[in-house]
């Protein structure tokens, strides 16, 4: 009965991912908004399809307790942070951005969005409280919040066994849109704000050095984390 709940009877803290996949796989676009291209989400087809209420409970029963291993909770908290901000969107489609289901004073990230052991959570929760404390800065390369300057929503699972090489793609591919990860602009490198937000997780080496491991830049110059943030909806 466990594969049937969307577990994996050989190991069970591996989740099986399989019907994300395909819903991924059905849902996921190539867009483009105002000379941004990201990967885009067909909300209001993926709204009506039965398959995802039944991920939904997937995740939403998974006994996380099993999840012992830094990367079995990274990669199932990073599936869990996608789909949710995916229900966010879908429980109140239709949407120009994902912060109009919040408000000033209780703001998306910080209202209920699923449970996960039995307990409510928020995204902010899933985000600051359990991904961040486990010291993985690529994770901000993951998570995506519905929008369009947002890093791309993968269309694939993250999974423990490949998570690394998995993260590694998630941050090249974001460095190399020069709309919403990384523009040279003259003697300047501007990259996103996501680098300005979390920038002590990139401690201690810093922004710089991370972001030299994944693009050529020259000796002498400045990166500015100031590219502008597009919080349109990433839909299609």
């Amino acid at each position: 009965m466990l594969c049937s709940l969307g577990f994996n009877g050989s190991a069970l803290a591996t989740p099986d991912w399989s019907l994300y996949n395909t819903l991924l796989s059905k849902y996921v676009v190539q867009s483009e908004n105002d000379g941004t291209h990201y990967i885009g989400l067909d909300y209001s087809t993926l709204g009506k399809d039965p398959r995802f209420d039944e991920l939904l409970n997937i995740l939403q029963s998974y006994p996380v307790d099993t999840l012992t291993e830094p990367s079995q909770r990274i990669a199932f908290y990073i599936n869990a942070y996608n789909i949710f901000a995916i229900k966010m969107v879908v429980d109140h489609y239709p949407l120009d951005s994902i912060r109009d289901v919040g408000s000033i004073l209780r703001p998306v990230w910080k209202r209920r969005a699923g449970t996960l052991g039995g307990d409510d959570v928020t995204l902010d929760q899933i985000e600051h409280d359990i991904l961040r404390k486990l010291g993985e800065p690529r994770i901000h390369f993951a998570i995506v919040c519905a929008s369009v300057s947002c890093p791309d929503l993968r269309a694939q699972a993250f999974e423990s066994e490949l998570l690394s090489e998995q993260l590694d793609e998630q941050v090249s591919g974001f460095l190399r849109n020069a709309q919403k990860g990384l523009e040279v602009d003259k003697g300047l490198i501007r990259v996103s704000k996501i680098f300005d937000w979390f920038e002590e997780d990139f401690e201690p080496a810093g922004v710089e050095s991370f972001i030299r491991r994944y693009r050529d830049l020259p000796a002498n110059t400045r990166v500015r984390a100031n590219l502008d943030y597009d919080w349109s909806l990433n839909d299609i």
